[in-house]
């Protein structure tokens, strides 16, 4: 059957010579791994870019439950990017938060709440003129949609000791939104980071090693 959904692109595979298998964020289905027959060929009437990381998509589907790859019937690009892949900054921070999404996001359960939240949330940080806080509050956000939200910063901390100012600042992304504007220095940020990775270690198994994570800091050093 056909259905209408937005969507969000996680990751794409190559599959045979000119195939991809892609991992869609629906928000009908939840994640869903769609087979584009062709894609990579010179002759391709469809564009490899809307399979691209974080391309945010309007679709029609084919969706039959217990099938692990389905396929695509119509595609367009649902908002094209302004900035955010010309922003050396914002770009370092969508490659940090396409690689907790991958890691993170299994949930299939109120889909059409995360991928509204997923949507907004690129849009605005295509649209925001500054963005160095962006992913932390991203983070917090997503944890919450997550099941292991934090409203206290100890929860995020569990006995971790940080500074007075590291304090205040993580009490200010509790509650902001991505527009309010929080000046703190690089090594508040880069702390409180590790303290929101750390708290995802332990809500998320098997996280491993985020390796954007050093592009990050390298950016905004």
């Amino acid at each position: 059957m056909l259905y209408k959904t937005k969507g969000i692109v996680f990751r794409f595979t190559k599959y045979s010579e000119t195939s991809i298998i892609v991992t869609i964020f629906t928000s009908l289905f939840g994640l869903q791994s769609y087979l584009v027959n062709g894609v990579r060929s010179k002759s391709s009437r469809n564009t490899i870019a809307l399979y691209q990381p974080l391309t945010l998509l309007d679709l029609v589907v084919y969706h039959r439950e217990n099938v692990n790859i389905l396929r695509i019937k119509e595609i367009k690009c649902l908002y094209p990017y302004k900035t955010l892949n010309r922003d050396i900054r914002k770009s370092a921070i969508a490659m940090f938060l396409i690689e907790i999404l991958n890691k993170a996001v299994k949930e299939q359960s109120h889909a059409d709440t995360i991928g509204d939240f997923l949507i907004h949330s690129f849009v605005t940080l295509d649209q925001l003129q500054t963005a160095e806080n962006f992913h932390l509050v991203f983070m917090i956000k997503l944890s919450r949609l997550l099941g292991f939200g934090p409203q206290v910063p100890n929860e995020i901390l569990d006995g971790f000791a940080i500074s007075q100012a590291e304090d205040a600042a993580l009490r200010f992304l509790l509650t902001c939104e991505y527009e309010q504007p929080l000046v703190i220095s690089y090594p508040v940020r880069k702390n409180l980071l590790d303290c929101l990775l750390r708290f995802y270690a332990r809500h998320i198994e098997n996280l491993g090693e985020v390796r954007s994570t050093e592009i990050l800091k390298e950016v905004f050093n």
